[in-house]
């Protein structure tokens, strides 16, 4: 079963998080938070859910995960400005591995500059950016590109997300 990378700070959309995580695993993945540091929670937007951070960026390798999942809400702008967790996102997309993201999470891979002449969706806000960063933008519930790359809106998308996160896992047998 793959193992999760999962980008996270505070102020990341709570059931974005937590309605992926527990789909990955009831189907047997295990998913691991990592943040700018370890050793501490991070609170979602709403209040309602904490999270613990399993690692801090610098004890973590891209190499040591099989898939990258970024929640959305304010958190991915806020890892973006962190250079060694933007590596470590690049390293997933330039490496063909899978990559969920969902919202906002998509900013962490502007930032990657990794979607040049990808296909992806997200929340509207971030349209022009993603269109700007080269992407071609869907404004569907769920985008699936290349058999790599997994994007959906807003948390209405979240059962098309849920099941293209864990079908492809599947079909990569990972």
């Amino acid at each position: 079963m793959a193992k999760v990378a999962t980008l996270i700070t505070d102020m990341f959309e709570d059931i974005e998080y937590t309605s992926p995580k527990e789909a990955l695993e009831e189907a047997g993945h295990t998913v691991i938070t990592i943040d700018k540091v370890g050793n501490k929670a991070v609170r979602g937007k709403q209040g309602e859910v904490r999270v613990e951070i399993d690692y801090g960026i610098e004890d973590v390798n891209a190499e040591d995960f099989d898939a990258l999942f970024i929640p959305g809400g304010f958190s991915p702008d806020l890892l973006r400005d962190d250079d060694r967790v933007v590596a470590f996102a690049k390293k997933f997309m330039t490496d063909m591995k899978p990559v969920f993201a969902i919202c906002h999470g998509p900013q962490l891979l502007i930032t990657a500059r990794s979607l040049e002449g990808r296909d992806i969706t997200g929340y509207k806000s971030i349209q022009v950016d993603l269109e700007n960063a080269g992407a071609n933008f869907h404004d569907q519930e769920v985008f699936v590109c290349q058999k790599q790359l997994v994007s959906s809106r807003t948390p209405k998308d979240l059962p098309a997300f849920n099941r293209e996160i864990v079908n492809l896992l599947k079909e990569k047998e990972l």
